[in-house]
Formats: structure tokens, C-alpha cells, sequence
């Protein structure tokens, strides 16, 4: 719950914009918020009591959506102040002495930094959603209207974090792709609980990854060296066929036999075996030269 009546007030602004909705009735406008989720709606109950002072009870019916479920609703009517709420809340305007229906979230309310992480945070219970870290990186917010979605944008960036907009089905969603920003969205909104869950999951995917990228780089490089192995013993049994490795210096002879002696061995294992040792540099010089005899023997 928000510690201060600024933030109360942000946060019940923010979640009204996505799940709260405007009816009317005989003796004026009412207030409808509905949710499929029942802590999302014990909280929302809990909120606007406390902050309004307004008795009200959460109704349960079945969820007329495909995904089927419960679908929680609180419903304030005229007795109930509604209209004042919508005012208070920048859901409702007053232009020529009429009212109108407001667009986004009402920069008054949402000055204050706290307000903004209560605003989020609220907006986020209504409307947003993060897929499951394991699988991929991903935290939308889905809004109806693009001033709204340019509102969100806008809240989000106040805290340094980058998020972007797309249209899809004709919703204008508002994302988060990258695993740190959505972490600290999801710290700063005080879903400290999933936060830890999803930094656990991030650090867990990283070794994983590291551990499969060292593990490539070591068989890349073992590759490599059976390769380089490879070509200097065809080089050496391509002298030794045409004219014997004994017409070779003695340098390049003692090189031709530790190598024959040692196929398995990378580069620099096979410099320690001399000596005194050589450089790994030193012995690729002398295996190049033995290489050359072979492609001129070849040509």
C-alpha cells in the first residue's frame, strides 16, 4: 500500500485509466472497475475505500472473455460521489462548463517522483504483463488509446528506463525488451518479490550461457588446433614420400619428428617438448617452412 495520500491518489488514477469505466444512470454518472484478477481487486477495493472514505462490495461474475474465469467488479454509483472520483482521479474534465473525457494520466496528479512509481505501479496491476524470464525478455503495457500509450511512455522514461510503442490488433502497446530495464521496472513499481525471482532467473541464464559460449570457444579452438596438426603432418609425409625428412635442415628434421611423435599436441603444448623449449611463435615459423617445401614439392 502507498505510504502517502499523493500516492494513493496516483495509483488509483492510474489503475481507473485501464480498468476503471464511465456509466450512467438515472441520477448520474457512475464508476465501474473491473479485474479477473482477485488480488488486483481487493487491492483496488482497498485503495479507493481508504482514499474516498465510500462503501462498496467487489461483485463476482463469470468472465465474458474467451479466457473465461471470474470477473471481479466494484461499481460506485451517484450515491457513492462517483462523478467527484472521476474529477479527482483525471478521468473526467470540466471544459466550458461541460464535462469531457480526458485522455492518459493527468500530469497534476503524477508531479511528484513517488506518484509516478505509484501511477506505474497502479497502471501495471490493470494492464500490464511480463513474460516468463526463462523463455524470453518481455514486459507490455496495453493501451486503448495512443495519447494514453504516449502517457505511459512518458512515465516510464521518467526513471532513465528506454520503452517503445507498437500497434498491434489496434492497441497501442507500450514494451520493455531489455532483461535490466524490465527488472528495474518491475523494483521501482515494488513488485520486489517477482523482482528477485526475475534477477535469479537472469543470473542463472547468464552462467548458463557464459558456460555454453566458453564451452564453444574451447572446441573451436580444439578444431583448430587438430586442423593446424593436420596440415603440418600431410606437409611432412609429403617430404618424406618425395625425398625423406632427413634432406630437411636439422632444425626443420627435429621439428618433423617431435610432431610425428606428437600429433595431438596444439602448438604451444609441443614448443615446451623442446630442448631448450621454444617460442610457440619460433615453432609456426618452422612448421610454415616445412609447409612451403611440401607445396613446392606438390607444384
Amino acid at each position: 500500500m502507498p505510504d502517502r495520500k499523493c500516492c494513493e491518489l496516483a495509483e488509483i488514477a492510474g489503475f481507473l485509466r485501464f480498468a476503471g469505466s464511465i456509466t450512467f444512470a438515472a441520477g448520474g454518472m457512475g464508476l465501474k472497475v473491473s479485474t479477473d484478477n482477485p488480488a488486483v481487486a481487493r487491492l483496488s477495493l482497498s485503495l479507493i475505500k481508504t482514499y474516498f472514505g465510500v462503501k462498496s462490495e467487489l461483485s463476482v461474475s463469470e468472465n465474458p472473455n474467451p479466457s473465461g474465469g471470474k470477473l471481479y467488479e466494484l461499481v460506485l454509483g451517484p450515491e457513492s460521489n462517483a462523478e467527484a472520483i472521476l474529477r479527482e482521479t483525471g478521468m473526467l474534465g470540466i471544459r466550458e462548463g461541460g464535462n469531457y473525457l480526458t485522455d492518459g494520466i493527468d500530469p497534476a496528479i503524477t508531479k511528484k517522483r513517488c506518484c509516478k512509481k505509484s501511477a506505474l505501479r497502479g497502471i501495471f496491476l490493470a494492464a500490464g504483463s511480463v513474460s516468463d524470464p526463462v523463455k524470453s525478455y518481455h514486459l507490455e503495457i496495453a493501451c486503448a488509446r495512443e495519447n494514453t500509450a504516449i502517457s505511459v511512455k512518458r512515465l516510464i522514461e521518467a526513471f532513465g528506463l528506454k520503452a517503445r510503442t507498437v500497434v498491434r490488433r489496434s492497441r497501442f502497446v507500450v514494451y520493455l525488451k531489455d532483461a535490466e530495464q524490465i527488472g528495474d521496472f518491475l523494483s521501482l513499481t515494488g513488485a520486489t518479490s517477482q523482482y528477485l525471482h526475475f534477477k535469479n532467473v537472469q543470473v542463472t541464464k547468464q552462467i548458463k550461457n557464459d558456460a555454453n559460449r566458453a564451452n564453444n570457444c574451447d572446441i573451436a579452438n580444439a578444431e583448430r588446433t587438430v586442423g593446424a596438426a593436420q596440415r603440418q603432418l600431410a606437409a611432412i609425409r609429403m617430404i618424406d614420400e618425395a625425398k625423406g625428412i632427413e634432406s630437411l635442415t636439422d632444425r626443420l628434421y627435429e621439428t618433423a619428428r617431435m610432431r610425428l611423435a606428437h600429433p595431438e599436441l596444439s602448438l604451444s603444448e609441443l614448443a615446451e617438448l623442446f630442448d631448450p623449449p621454444l617460442k610457440k611463435s619460433g615453432l609456426n615459423h618452422r612448421f610454415e617452412k616445412i609447409i612451403s617445401i611440401a607445396e613446392n614439392i606438390d607444384r
